[in-house]
């Protein structure tokens, strides 16, 4: 085992701002990332999220100009995890999550957590790329 992160992307054909918009919604974490959570729940400024291990506590960063989405997740014990991403302009943009290996994790769970960012990412990508119409940055896709 040993320390350190991976960097993992996806490309989406969308403007970086829409992107932001949709992804900083707490509220679509169902949605594009049910790695995280089946479901999420607001309760005065803090979000919850559903998960395997139980409820655990969900924080962005305040909005900003930058695309930066960190985020921390309170897990059941307490414990909080750090989490960096970037929305990054590029034509469209470029989603990058930096997973961080947690003390003590075994090379199979964090390339199991790699995993399944990924596949969170390439949720995100079709949910915003989808071909049902353009998305509705504060809700649900748009139906056309």
């Amino acid at each position: 085992m040993t320390s350190g992160s991976r960097h993992i992307s996806e490309w989406i054909d969308r403007p970086a701002d829409e992107v932001y918009d949709y992804a900083s919604d707490p509220a679509n974490l169902p949605r594009w990332a049910p790695g995280l959570g089946s479901s999420v729940e607001q309760v005065g400024e803090r979000w919850f999220v559903e998960t395997s291990m139980g409820r655990v506590g969900f924080m962005f960063v305040q909005r900003n100009e930058y695309g930066v989405l960190d985020h921390d997740v309170t897990l059941p014990a307490g414990d909080i995890v750090y989490n960096p991403m970037r929305v990054i302009a590029d034509g469209g943009c470029e989603v990058v999550f930096t997973l961080r290996r947690l003390p003590g994790m075994s090379d199979e769970d964090f390339a199991r957590d790699a995993d399944a960012v990924a596949a969170d990412l390439a949720r995100l990508k079709r949910v915003l790329e989808g071909a049902h119409g353009p998305v509705n940055p504060r809700g649900a896709e748009k139906r056309a």
